[in-house]
């Protein structure tokens, strides 16, 4: 069981804003005073730099956790191509007993740990484990980011009932603006908040550029009704 508050960023599909939901997330609670810290444990799609591969999310959320922590602790698992991360592996499998060890690490020295998944609920980061299993092994709860587009509110309900039948905890769920055009938003919305049992922490506004200032004033009202928290 973990002593410090920390949760399991997942999301509806890959590339619907599950990493800057994490950096907003953690703006929020450095906002509220609190030292948060954030880590990718596998990754896929790198470049290499300073001797090993390292993705630019991962660096994202480096660079805007509380303390300026170790590569090697942010992303145990940095795979080179830009694909499913249990084939990027190429044989690689992966050690929960590494990940665990960073986790620790991280939450010795901060308030909260937002650890993000890779892909959806059930993407598979190795042929042994998916991101269900490694939330599991972590015991966490769990936040669901949705991406807001045609085909979300299928997405989302499958996502928050897998994640209801694995065990875990909802902890609450973010809806995210990632298409401007998208007709019908509000009803969408509300479609949504009828049926996820879980605290509702805003949606966020489609950005061009990364403010994570402006998305954190979001959420950051939100962060008391975290389940968990």
């Amino acid at each position: 069981m973990n002593t410090k508050p920390a949760f399991f960023i997942t999301g509806t599909d890959t590339e619907i804003g599950k990493t800057w939901s994490t950096a907003a997330l953690l703006r929020a609670f450095q906002q509220q005073g609190k030292s948060a810290l954030a880590m990718k444990p596998v990754s896929a799609g790198c470049q290499w730099l300073d001797g090993r591969w390292q993705n630019d999310d991962a660096l994202l959320l480096q660079r805007h956790s509380s303390l300026q922590l170790p590569y090697d602790w942010v992303n145990p698992y940095a795979f080179e191509r830009a694909i499913s991360p249990h084939l990027a592996a190429n044989g690689v499998d992966i050690d929960l007993s590494v990940i665990r060890a960073a986790f620790a690490s991280l939450e010795q020295q901060a308030d909260v740990v937002l650890v993000e998944g890779a892909g959806g609920w059930l993407s598979p980061l190795s042929d042994h484990l998916n991101n269900q299993g490694l939330a599991t092994a972590l015991d966490l709860p769990v936040i669901l980011v949705v991406g807001m587009r045609l085909g979300c509110l299928n997405h989302a309900c499958l996502s928050y009932q897998a994640i209801r039948a694995s065990g875990r905890v909802c902890a609450g769920w973010i809806a995210n603006s990632i298409d401007p055009a998208m007709q019908a938003l509000e009803g969408n919305l509300d479609y949504l908040q009828n049926r996820i049992d879980a605290p509702f922490l805003g949606l966020l506004p489609f950005v061009a550029h990364a403010d994570f200032e402006r998305l954190a004033a979001v959420v950051q009202p939100q962060l008391s009704r975290l389940e968990g928290c």
